[in-house]
Parts: structure tokens; C-alpha cells; sequence
């Protein structure tokens, strides 16, 4: 097909957005110790330094809406490329810990755009057949960057550079933040926001280039026209009204039960998990690079199956290896406490990784492409803003709190989260809809918005 170029080019282009995610995500996870020291931090005062990046993404996530609607998708892409640019150079060079907390909220912020824009320039660029494994390379860009964070952590560590390690750790974030400013011009615009600002004549190009639904590009036009024509009609109505009530409350509800996993829990603080297990400084970073792993492979395996199985199933088989692997480390923790034999610590390591492979397996992969799936046209960006706010917020809560209450009880801890688990399955096999196979218009008509 002479369209899969410029689609897959745009999609993997788009999703280095993703990989800035990641990798901003995990980096901290190797410089914690580092940080207490310098900056001489208490373990409330750690969570909330980690938990300041999550706090810009909530920003972020809550902010980016209005502007991808009036400037478009690819053009705030750039912005938060130069954030991420900004934050890793000056979260490398801070001096003190007020200018560490607004570097790396700057660098927040672009993560949770982000999370908003790069699913909704891929899922509105591509024809029904290819979203989810095209929406889903974001997230194997969000995990890639997470497995050269960690990388990179364990290999900076391993030079021995004293306390300018954990700069150099922050600090190579920049070449990659870079790249994708630069690799932004080669890819186009959103059809969608080319058709609803009038400019259907560019649109039909990318549309001729990217695919459509039908193989027709007047005939896609008229769709998408159509469904933004409603904008037109209900330019006053409110977007958090009873119309749009089930996409709202399916966006929130996966983005709660995404963090209520505790996998930001575990992926700011692998390594703090692991030597409360009892391992060592140096090998816990070699195992959090192993958790990396797992995330890359297993996100890999369900980008090439989401479109065949779809949503539910891969959510079902992720729900399942969380409660498991949950419930075996929450049995860990009440058996050994914090005098963990090597037996105990090899439990944990292994249930960790599959909890960590339930994730990438199931809602790590489904997430963003169901959000960017269950809006309509016209309220798309604002529905996707609300479902990465929500899950920020989740997040900044979990960050901010677990070294607090996983000093109490580790066991506890992941008790509470396998027994969430068991909430979210619940939900997934009576309450979430398949959207797979279906083209935006169509699952906007399976919401019964009109």
C-alpha cells in the first residue's frame, strides 16, 4: 500500500512523544538516593519531589486540550518537545531543590500533553483496521523509554561518578528530546482538524497518504464532516453533560484502575521495592533494567494481537496477572517483613515481572487507545484531556504516597492494590465495551451520541 509510509512514519514520529514519557517517567526511579542526599530530603518531602513531575502532568494533561484544538495536533507536539528539552537540561543543572521541582514539573507537563496529544494525532490519522496497533506504539514508545531510563541509570552508575551521576542520569534525556523536535516537520497534520477548521482540500492529501476506513477519500470527508457539523449545531453544549456521560465515566474508570495497580508505584521506585527486598544497590538497578525488559517485550507482543483479540480480552488476561502477581508480593512482604532471605527476594523479583508483563499486556496497551477511541470528533481532545487527568492525578497520589505507607506495611500495600484489581476486572467483563474494527464514527455511534 502506498499509504503505510507516510502512516507509519507519522505514527512512530508522533509516539517519540511516548518515548520522552518513558523515559522522564523512569530516570528518576535511579537517582532517588542521590537526591536525598543532595538536596536532603525526608521521605515525605522524597515523594513529593518525585511526585512534582506527575503534578506538571496533570497540569499538562489538563492544559494541552484547548491549544491542539486551535493550533492542531502536530504543532503542540513541538512545544512539548521543547519542554522535555528544557527540563532534562535543567533538571541536570539545578542547584537547589526549588529549581529541580520547576524543572522537572516543565518536564511533567510535556508528559502529560503528551499522553493527550500523541494517541490523538495517531488514533485520527489512521484507518480503523490499524488504530489499535498504531495507538498502541505509543505505548511500546512510553516502555522503550522506560528500558533506556533504566539503562542508561545502570550504566551511568556503573562509571562511578560520584554526585554528578545523577545529572549526567537527567541530562541525557536531551538527545532524544531533540530528535523528535526535528522529526516533527516531516510528518502532517490531523485530517480531522484540517476538515474542522475548514481546509479539506490538505486533508484529502493526508487522507490519500494515511488511508481511510472505506478506501474513498470524498466518502471519509463526508463522514468526518458530518460528525463535526453536529459542533456546529451544539456549539454551546457543555461537555461534562448527560450526552456524553458513558465516553466520560469509561475514560476515568480505565485511567483510576490504571493507577490503582500501583505501577507507578513500582516504576518511580523499583529500586527502593527491591532493596526492601533485601537486594543490593547495584543489582537492584540491573533488576529494575529486567522490569524494563518485560515492559518492552510484552507491549510488543500485545501491539501485534490488539486489533485480532481486542480491548476486553487483553484486559481480562492483564486483570488476571495482577491479581496473582499482587497477591504473591503482598505474601512476600507479611512473610519476610525487612528481613528478606534470597529465596524471598527472588518471590518478589519474579512477581514483580509478571505483574509487570500483565501491565504491558493488558491496560498499559489498551489505555490510551481506548481513550482516544470513545470520544466523538468534536469533543475528542477534551475527552482525551480528561481521561490523562485523570490518570495523572491517580498517579501524582500513588507516587506521592508510597513511600509513606510502604514504610508501614509493604504488604499492605500490595494487598491493597491486588484487591483493586479485583474491582477492575469486574469491570472490564461487565461494564467496558469492544471498540475494535470500528471507525471513530462508528464507536461515537455505539454511544448512542448523535
Amino acid at each position: 500500500m502506498k499509504s503505510r509510509p507516510t502512516l507509519i512514519l507519522s505514527a512512530i514520529v508522533a509516539a517519540l512523544g511516548g518515548f520522552l514519557f518513558g523515559f522522564d517517567t523512569a530516570v528518576i526511579s535511579g537517582t532517588t538516593n542521590w537526591l536525598v542526599d543532595f538536596f536532603q530530603l525526608s521521605k515525605a518531602t522524597l515523594g513529593f519531589t518525585v511526585a512534582s513531575a506527575i503534578i506538571g502532568t496533570v497540569a499538562g494533561s489538563l492544559i494541552v486540550g484547548k491549544p491542539a484544538d486551535l493550533i492542531g495536533r502536530r504543532n503542540v507536539l513541538f512545544i512539548l518537545a521543547l519542554l522535555y528539552l528544557l527540563s532534562a537540561l535543567g533538571s541536570s543543572m539545578a542547584n537547589n531543590w526549588t529549581m529541580f521541582l520547576i524543572y522537572r514539573f516543565l518536564g511533567g507537563i510535556a508528559v502529560g500533553g503528551s499522553s493527550v496529544v500523541a494517541p490523538m494525532y495517531i488514533a485520527e490519522i489512521t484507518p480503523a483496521r490499524l488504530r489499535g496497533r498504531m495507538v498502541a506504539v505509543v505505548q511500546v514508545n512510553i516502555v522503550s523509554g522506560m528500558l533506556i531510563a533504566y539503562l542508561s541509570n545502570y550504566f551511568i552508575a556503573s562509571m562511578e561518578l560520584g554526585q554528578v551521576e545523577w545529572r549526567w542520569m537527567f541530562g541525557v534525556e536531551a538527545i532524544p528530546a531533540f530528535l523528535f523536535f526535528v522529526l516533527l516537520f516531516f510528518i502532517p497534520l490531523s485530517p480531522r482538524w484540517l476538515i474542522a477548521k475548514g481546509k479539506e482540500s490538505q486533508a484529502a492529501l493526508v487522507l490519500e497518504k494515511c488511508g481511510t476506513d472505506n478506501g474513498n477519500v470524498e466518502d471519509e470527508i463526508a463522514e468526518i464532516r458530518s460528525s463535526l457539523d453536529m459542533e456546529t449545531d451544539h456549539r454551546r453544549e457543555w461537555f461534562l453533560s448527560a450526552k456524553f456521560k458513558k465516553p466520560i465515566l469509561l475514560a476515568m474508570t480505565i485511567a483510576i484502575f490504571n493507577q490503582l495497580s500501583g505501577i507507578n508505584a513500582v516504576l518511580y521506585y523499583a529500586p527502593h521495592i527491591f532493596r526492601m527486598a533485601g537486594a543490593g544497590s547495584n543489582s537492584a538497578l540491573l533488576q529494575s533494567v529486567a522490569i524494563g525488559s518485560t515492559f518492552v517485550v510484552f507491549t510488543v507482543l500485545a501491539l501485534t494481537v490488539i486489533d485480532r483479540f481486542g480491548r476486553k480480552k487483553l484486559m481480562i488476561i492483564g486483570s488476571l496477572g495482577y491479581i496473582i502477581s499482587l497477591a504473591v508480593t503482598a505474601w512476600a512482604f507479611y512473610t519476610y517483613g525487612t528481613d528478606f532471605s534470597q529465596a524471598g527476594g527472588k518471590v518478589v523479583l519474579i512477581s514483580i515481572l509478571i505483574f509487570v508483563a500483565s501491565h504491558s499486556f493488558g491496560q498499559g496497551t489498551v489505555i490510551w487507545v481506548f481513550i482516544s477511541e470513545v470520544f466523538p470528533n468534536r469533543v475528542r481532545a477534551k475527552g482525551q484531556a480528561l481521561g490523562s487527568f485523570t490518570h495523572w492525578f491517580m498517579a501524582a497520589a500513588i507516587s506521592w504516597t508510597f513511600p509513606i505507607i510502604a514504610d508501614i506495611s509493604g504488604g499492605h500495600t500490595f494487598a491493597f492494590y491486588a484487591i483493586c484489581m479485583v474491582g477492575q476486572l469486574i469491570w472490564v467483563i461487565f461494564v467496558m465495551p469492544e471498540t475494535k474494527g470500528l471507525s471513530l464514527e462508528e464507536i461515537q455511534k455505539k454511544m448512542g451520541i448523535k
